[in-house]
Order: C-alpha cells, then structure tokens, then sequence
C-alpha cells in the first residue's frame, strides 16, 4: 500500500497507526466515520456491504476499529451485515471497543452474533417507546440497554461522551450517517473506493433530510493498493 497524500510512503501498520490516529487530549466525542463505496458510488451488493471490501479496505477497516474507543452503527446495518463483537483490543485499553447500536425499536435477535460472539457487551441505545419485554431479552442476552429521550446525534453522543468514548467510529449505515451530517457532527470521513461497476439499485453512503447544507471536507490523506483508493477527509472546523 503506497500513501500518496500527505506523500510517497509505504503504510506498515506502524505508519497506518500514526495516519489515522486520532486527535490527542479529546474532551468530547471526536466523529469519525467510515465507508466503502463501488467505483460508481453503491454502498452495497446484493444488499451487503461485504462484496464491496478487497485486502486494503479490510486492512484499513480493521486498524480503525484497533484506534476507536466504541464502534457506533444502525440497527439495519448491524442486522444485514450479521455484526459480531470487534476481535482486537482498543489502543491503549485491554479489550476491543463495544458496538454501541442505535435502535427506536429494539428490534434485535438476542441470538445474533452481536451478543454471542462479543468479547465486551454491546451497547443499546434506545427509546422508552419501545418494546419492554424486547429491551428486557436483549438486557437478558448481555446487551448494556440504554433508554434515551431520543435518538438524536446530540443525545447519542452525549451519552458515548459521558462514558468517556470520545473517540467513534461510525460504520453506517446510510441513515445514521445522514443524521449525523445533518447535525453538523462528523469530523472525518474514510472512504474506501473499490474497483467495481456495482449498478442495480443500491443507494449511496449517506441518507438524510433534504435541506441538508453541503459542507466542506479537506483531504489529508489518498492511498491505494490493487486499484482501491483509500480516502481521509477531515472537516474544515472540528468539533469540540
């Protein structure tokens, strides 16, 4: 893998670590938010995102996870993707970060991997509206139930930051990346760029209110390796 921006390099795990390391001294949840698209911009195939990712996308996949401190993510993702537990410990901690799922509804099997293959208990962010006797299985299962007032970033974050999980990584899905960015709350997009025409009908990396106002990304970093471009865009003005 050869790091084009800032410059030439050879990306060995120690220079991966040092390029996508977070901000030092966070006092509040610092974004970070990551994707793979097709070449033509779908965001799954065959409604997956697996079929997307080559070696470097899975390299690269794997270190973010390594530097978060919680991995947040939608409900819909966690389910058609079959999430299972981060395997590696968090930089600096003795166990991999937690996946924190947002959920109105409750609706997930405490069968799934999520709660059977996790090293720490996955945490469910949620709503009093839902369910009781679901939020009590899946409380039964090991999951961490978190009952907000809403499922705004503004709360969700809140509620990571008041844990101490100031460094996120957001894998999706679509929705919960539109949300975020119309909260004006991502700080950094990753971007994996594979070389595949998908087509079909797959929608794109975020989904949000209309009226959304574009805003201004800087890149900082281009990689690439068997034809995957990997991109790192920070925004202009950091949160926090």
């Amino acid at each position: 893998m050869d790091l084009l921006v800032p410059g030439p390099t050879d990306l060995d795990e120690a220079a991966l670590a040092a390029h996508y390391a977070y901000p030092d001294g966070l006092a509040a949840p610092y974004v970070r938010v990551n994707f793979v698209a097709s070449a033509d911009g779908a965001v799954t195939v065959d409604g997956r995102s697996r079929g997307l990712g080559g070696p470097a996308d899975r390299r690269v996949f794997g270190r973010l996870r390594r530097l978060a401190e919680v991995v947040l993510v939608g409900a819909g993702t966690v389910r058609a993707e079959d999430y299972r537990g981060a395997r590696r410990p968090t930089v600096g901690r003795d166990l991999p970060p937690p996946i924190a799922v947002v959920t109105g509804s409750a609706d997930l099997d405490p069968g799934a991997r999520l709660f059977t293959d996790t090293a720490v208990p996955p945490i469910v962010l949620t709503l009093a509206s839902a369910p009781a006797e679901r939020r009590e299985r899946l409380a039964a299962a090991g999951a961490d139930v978190v009952v907000l007032d809403r499922l705004t970033p503004d709360a969700l974050l809140g509620e990571l930051g008041a844990r101490g999980l100031h460094r996120v990584l957001c894998e999706g899905g679509p929705g919960l990346f539109g949300e975020l960015l119309a909260a004006d709350a991502v700080d950094e997009l990753c971007l994996t760029v594979s070389p595949l025409l998908a087509g079909g009908d797959a929608g794109r990396i975020a989904r949000g209110p209309a009226g959304t106002p574009a805003r201004p990304l800087s890149l900082v970093g281009v990689a690439h390796e068997d034809g995957t471009l990997l991109l790192r865009y920070l925004r202009d003005a950091h949160i926090g």
